[in-house]
């Protein structure tokens, strides 16, 4: 018998920035019985969750900013040689919606669906549209955003908006069932530091020297949970193990949802996967943007953020021992502070960002409850 359920096709960069909501998208879409593949680079084959087991295609692509001259060309030829391949294979799976979320490796795959009729969705996780999407905008058929604004979004582009929030992983929507942990005086305060790929290396620097400044009976309530990279495990330990503080470090951490429940604050960087995260858990942050993120994507994460009482920024420049082990002192001699932010994160969650998309998707495919919006269905040209 013939194949009858809808067919989407995902298409993803490397980064869990990108790769967190594909597969909070892929978890909604799978509940409504659409059938799904995943379009991407060579690095496909490391996807976690509901990505690691779909039919997955490798396009190739490659990024086209601050590059030699040679590099630029050989990265040209990479994108034709992936756009080509994008349209033979888009021909012969003939999906009935591409759905995109940045990085270069998704551009192929949305050009090509964009040339041949499919109806699109772009998905920009970050409060500045990347690089990639500001390309693809112009062409898409819907622009996903997890932001009320994004920045770099063109005016004319302004009626294809759907502000959606940022999909995050369901383990994280549980964390806000549970109540932001008690903090009073003399007890236990429990700080979790994050990392990423893009970070570890100044939190090592900077946590640690920051608690030796602190308080000795500052010192004695500290949990500290720190994720370093594996060259920084070694020293970060013995320097806490020196200060008489109680902390586990690790490289990577595969139970970060439970961390974030029982946190009293997180310290981390701006990603859009960490922000959303952090308004899905309820969970107050210090937020120090990777200083040299595209654009500074980071930073306009922190602020929206910030701006809505959920976190303080610390610019890296800023971010400094002294300066890290006066706020810590000045959240625990006045605790309500924390209290008032993680009131203020969980105000900004968006428990349905994964069903808005999902059902943006279903307005596009023929064979649900709902009307197709789009005229064109799957491939025609």
């Amino acid at each position: 018998m013939a194949e009858t359920r809808n067919f989407v096709l995902l298409t993803t960069g490397g980064t869990g920035g990108h790769v967190f909501p594909a597969e909070a998208l892929a978890d909604a879409l799978t509940r409504r019985g659409v059938r799904l593949a995943l379009a991407t680079d060579r690095r496909g084959h490391a996807y976690p969750g509901a990505l690691r087991n779909l039919e997955r295609h490798q396009i190739h692509a490659a990024p086209m900013a601050g590059r030699s001259v040679v590099k630029l060309f050989k990265a040209g030829f990479e994108m034709a040689w992936g756009y080509l391949q994008a349209r033979r294979l888009l021909r012969r799976l003939r999906p009935q919606a591409v759905i995109g979320f940045g990085s270069y490796a998704s551009v192929p795959v949305m050009l090509a669906a964009s040339h041949l009729g499919v109806p699109t969705i772009l998905h920009e996780q970050n409060a500045v549209m990347g690089r990639a999407n500001r390309l693809l905008a112009p062409r898409v058929t819907t622009i996903a955003t997890s932001f009320p604004i994004t920045r770099h979004l063109r005016s004319m582009d302004e009626a294809k908006i759907l502000l959606t929030g940022n999909p995050v992983r369901e383990a994280f929507h549980t964390v806000c069932e549970r109540p932001y942990p008690p903090l009073g005086l003399g007890d236990p305060f429990v700080v979790l530091i994050l990392g990423g790929s893009q970070g570890t290396h100044v939190f090592a620097n900077v946590v640690p020297n920051a608690m030796a400044a602190l308080a000795p009976e500052t010192r004695r309530r500290l949990r500290i949970t720190q994720q370093c990279r594996p060259e920084d495990l070694e020293a970060v330990d013995a320097e806490y193990k020196a200060l008489g503080i109680k902390a586990e470090i690790a490289s990577f951490f595969d139970d970060v949802p439970e961390r974030f429940a029982k946190a009293h604050l997180v310290i981390s960087r701006a990603g859009a996967s960490t922000v959303a995260e952090l308004t899905a858990a309820g969970r107050p942050a210090i937020l120090v943007p990777y200083p040299t993120a595209t654009d500074d994507h980071q930073t306009a994460n922190a602020h929206a953020l910030e701006e809505a009482g959920g976190a303080w920024l610390m610019p890296e420049p800023f971010f400094t021992p002294d300066a890290l082990a006066a706020r810590i002192t000045s959240f625990l001699e006045l605790p309500v502070l924390l209290n008032k932010a993680a009131t203020s994160a969980h105000a900004l969650r968006r428990a349905d960002a994964a069903e808005r998309l999902a059902e943006a998707v279903c307005k596009c495919l023929p064979n649900t409850s709902g009307t197709p919006t789009h005229a064109t269905q799957g491939v025609t040209a």
